[in-house]
């Protein structure tokens, strides 16, 4: 079949005009992507930056902050603590341990190492944030457990070998080690307890 030599050139521009305003489109839509993108990413950035600032910058009078308090952020010590009542290991690594308070907390699915953020932050504090009670005769779980010294059964502290009668105002320093152990323990079974704190590792 003839085709007009102005027919055909006619189709093709019009093909060629149709290609470009398909091209123009898909290379607008891709700019308009990537600007949307890159003000999303931006908007994060922004948002995590001030978080931190936040974070850093927080003073002791802020709503919940523990009486004397340094400021959040001003420091970040660590320390290693095992529990065990009646030989059974208490386990702060589960979710409802972890990081309730800003100050101090445990983190990441850990449940030995303590991460303290501000000084004057103390162990009873770190302890109230958990529901957990501890004195110089009782340890309490949220549940309303308690164990307390008897005539059967003691509760113990050990702050770096040392035997203490209670850590409640002790502020942990970097590498301390903390037992708290409840039972009959005989001097072998509490020595076993403090090589098995010194080999947990404390993670900064």
């Amino acid at each position: 079949m003839w085709v007009w030599p102005s027919m055909g050139r006619k189709n093709r521009e019009e093909r060629r005009e149709k290609r470009e305003d398909y091209a123009a489109k898909i290379s607008k839509s891709k700019r308009k992507s990537n600007l949307m993108a890159g003000g999303i990413l931006t908007l994060i950035a922004l948002i995590i930056g001030y978080s931190g600032y936040v974070f850093v910058t927080m003073d002791a009078d802020v709503p919940g902050a523990p009486d004397g308090a340094g400021r959040l952020g001003a420091e970040h010590e660590h320390a290693s603590l095992l529990v065990r009542i009646f030989d059974d290991k208490f386990d702060f690594a589960v979710p409802s341990y972890q990081i309730k308070s800003s100050w101090i907390h445990f983190e990441e699915s850990d449940g030995t190492t303590i991460h303290r953020h501000a000084s004057g932050v103390t162990l009873d504090y770190l302890f109230g944030s958990l529901n957990i009670g501890i004195d110089s005769e009782c340890y309490s779980f949220p549940d309303g457990r308690q164990f307390c010294t008897n005539e059967d059964y003691s509760l113990k502290y050990y702050l770096n070998h040392q035997l203490v009668d209670d850590i409640n105002d002790h502020v942990i320093q970097d590498d301390d080690r903390i037992l708290i152990t409840f039972g009959n323990e005989t001097p072998e079974q509490i020595e076993e307890q403090l090589i098995e704190l010194d080999s947990q590792v404390i993670k900064g």
